[in-house]
């Protein structure tokens, strides 16, 4: 396949779309925005696509909170579809309030109920600060993910969120996330160091600011890779076109994984 073609997920509220399409048209692939209203009609379907892409905003403006109504949609009207896509072996990925979604949806860390639903282990609350936090943050990556694969150590990303706290249900979910190397982005100092705040902007527990499924290819992540895709937004170092940012190796992984699989 030359080009994937990702889905663009929308929704009212949601106002990260075009620079996620941007990133990943940059990366090689096709995208197309698409209303989660002509999903859940049956106008379209996940299958079309190779990669979906739930971008970052304020889904329905976090009524409830943030994410949920969203998530709601996926977990009860488009689970079906999710499945099949996922068990097909696409890949997803939730941005900042994507991220909110796929936990508060259960697609992320990613295990079925008894009864084959889909059961929510974690969630992402109100930030320690008890304030909206939009900051640059340093991030370890590490773990084993489609999405990080090869990036270096150390990423430096923006975050923007007022409820990016990620909190699980028990001992037992943080130890089998830990165990299965889920945990693939966690936030650090300039030196790779897991720290407090102002490093940790929102108190995530051990610092975790992105997971992904057992597959290793779904992925959720707080801080915003699609605003670091070039060298000009970097806040500090020399501005120079043509350069690449630290978020753009995450674009590119999955797309050249769907262009090689599918």
């Amino acid at each position: 396949m030359s080009k994937p073609k990702v889905c663009i997920l929308r929704s009212a509220g949601t106002n990260c779309d075009r620079e996620t399409a941007a990133a990943f048209e940059m990366a090689g692939a096709d995208t197309e925005l698409l209303h989660v209203n002509r999903l859940t009609c049956g106008e379209r379907a996940f299958k079309e696509f190779q990669i979906l892409a739930l971008p970052g905003g304020f889904s329905y403006g976090d009524d409830v909170a943030s994410g949920k109504i969203l998530a709601n949609e996926l977990r009860f009207r488009l689970f079906d579809g999710l499945r099949e896509f996922i068990s097909g072996g696409k890949l997803v990925i939730g941005i900042c309030n994507g991220f909110q979604v796929l936990v508060k949806s259960g697609l992320l860390p990613g295990v079925e109920s008894a009864s084959g639903g889909l059961k929510q282990e974690a969630s992402l609350i109100m930030n320690d600060s008890g304030k909206f936090e939009a900051r640059w943050v340093y991030l370890k990556s590490e773990g084993r993910c489609i999405w990080t694969k090869g990036l270096k150590d150390l990423i430096y990303l923006p975050v923007a969120h007022g409820e990016g706290k990620f909190v699980v249900s028990g001992q037992k979910v943080l130890n089998r996330l830990k165990k299965n190397r889920q945990v693939v982005l966690k936030y650090c100092d300039g030196r790779g160091r897991l720290s407090g705040y102002p490093d940790n902007p929102n108190g995530s527990l051990a610092g975790i600011a992105g997971i992904t499924d057992r597959t290793g290819r779904v992925l959720g992540l707080m801080p915003h890779p699609e605003r670091h895709i070039l060298s000009l937004q970097h806040p500090r170092k020399e501005k120079r076109a043509g350069l690449k940012g630290d978020g753009l190796g995450i674009f590119k992984n999955g797309v050249e994984y769907a262009r090689k699989n599918f």
